[in-house]
């Protein structure tokens, strides 16, 4: 069978790419083509358009930005049609994705959802849209069953794909050496894989490097950027850049300063405390507050329900409470120790490893069943 995968950041790349292995085991003739990186394409799926060129941030930057989005769905609509598939696969990436979604049906497409954009935070409504335009939807946090369900929409809760990346995951014994870093502790620094991100963050994140003498702070760099870009961040022996070692830095860090998004629950899955950060352009910021609906930012807080690590949104994130907080996790026994517990309480909530298994067998069996009834 044909699929036509859309996915627009890093994430998503990387759980596209875990999707298609456990689909070419069940149909071993598949073929992928879609929106996508480096790690989808590694997996096998011919790129036509890279992600980097259509996923901006913040709503006043895809304003800016909605003539070269506009102008990159056209060509992705037509380049649809033209392949012809047995199914549109779309992961996330809610603004651009509900578009393509509504395209496909109507032109007479079978539409699958892996990983639901996040309306239930902002708008709960578009769950009607969702209802009418997608034919199979596959959620990855514990709580989406129960939002659709309230639209009266049958969702597959299939568990979430960041533990499948984590149970794959080798440290690499060499790490430290490979990369110049000592035995001090390390705090690692997680800015985001947008470029937008990175400048509205890591100078605040770097901003508390001289009030921790005593540790080592390492940027987790991705690949998708020009490694050049973060050259100016870099301090000899006090802030290194590691380009594509996520894994591998969470696995040393004592502490971590987090952008929000995914990072946020791989940081805890790894067990590492963290202060999440948060800054927009003050026009995004403005129109987010007034529609975001939910009480937290982070994956982590928003899955047990709780402040369990502490949130830097936009004032708050600065130098002075960057520090402290950073100060906080670091040192203070009883946050550490509370920390521990919600992070295994998070664990148990997310149950097992094998969402991508699930989600490509339940694909599957709905595409051939459906042709089947054609």
């Amino acid at each position: 069978m044909k699929y036509y995968i859309i996915t627009g950041e890093r994430s998503g790349d990387m759980h596209v790419a875990n999707l298609i292995s456990h689909i070419k085991e069940l149909d071993p003739e598949a073929e992928f083509r879609g929106v996508g990186g480096n790690f989808a394409e590694e997996a096998g799926m011919k790129i036509f358009k890279s992600y980097s060129k259509i996923n901006f941030m913040g709503f006043w930057e895809v304003f800016r930005n909605l003539g070269v989005i506009l102008k990159s769905m056209k060509k992705v609509k037509a380049d649809v049609l033209s392949f012809k598939p047995d199914v549109l696969l779309l992961i996330d990436f809610g603004g651009f994705n509900m578009r393509m979604a509504r395209f496909a049906k109507e032109n007479g497409l079978r539409v699958h959802y892996y990983i639901s954009p996040k309306i239930w935070a902002w708008n709960s409504s578009r769950a009607l849209k969702i209802k009418q335009t997608v034919d199979r939807m596959f959620v990855i946090l514990p709580f989406e069953k129960a939002f659709y369900k309230r639209f009266d929409f049958e969702v597959d809760y299939v568990g979430n794909p960041v533990l499948d990346s984590i149970v794959k995951f080798q440290p690499d014994p060499m790490f430290r050496q490979k990369h110049g870093l000592d035995e001090r502790p390390i705090i690692a620094i997680l800015p985001g894989s947008r470029q937008m991100e990175v400048r509205h963050i890591l100078h605040t994140m770097l901003s508390v490097t001289p009030a921790f003498p005593h540790c080592q702070f390492v940027i987790a760099a991705v690949d998708n950027q020009p490694e050049k870009y973060y050259d100016y961040f870099r301090r000899n022996g006090r802030i290194a850049v590691v380009v594509g070692g996520t894994y591998n830095l969470l696995y040393e860090a004592e502490a971590a300063l987090v952008a929000s998004g995914t990072a946020t629950l791989e940081t805890a899955l790894f067990k590492v405390p963290q202060v999440v950060c948060y800054a927009a352009s003050p026009v995004s910021y403005w129109i987010a507050r007034s529609v975001i609906q939910v009480k937290y930012i982070s994956l982590v807080n928003l899955i047990l329900d709780k402040p369990s690590v502490r949130e830097l949104i936009q004032g708050d994130f600065n130098p002075v409470d960057t520090r402290l907080q950073l100060q906080k996790i670091l040192e203070d026994k009883a946050t550490r120790e509370q920390l521990e517990s919600d992070y295994q309480e998070l664990s148990e909530i997310l149950g097992r490893p094998g969402a991508s298994e699930k989600t490509a067998k339940l694909m599957v069996e709905d595409l051939i069943n459906h042709q089947k009834r054609k």
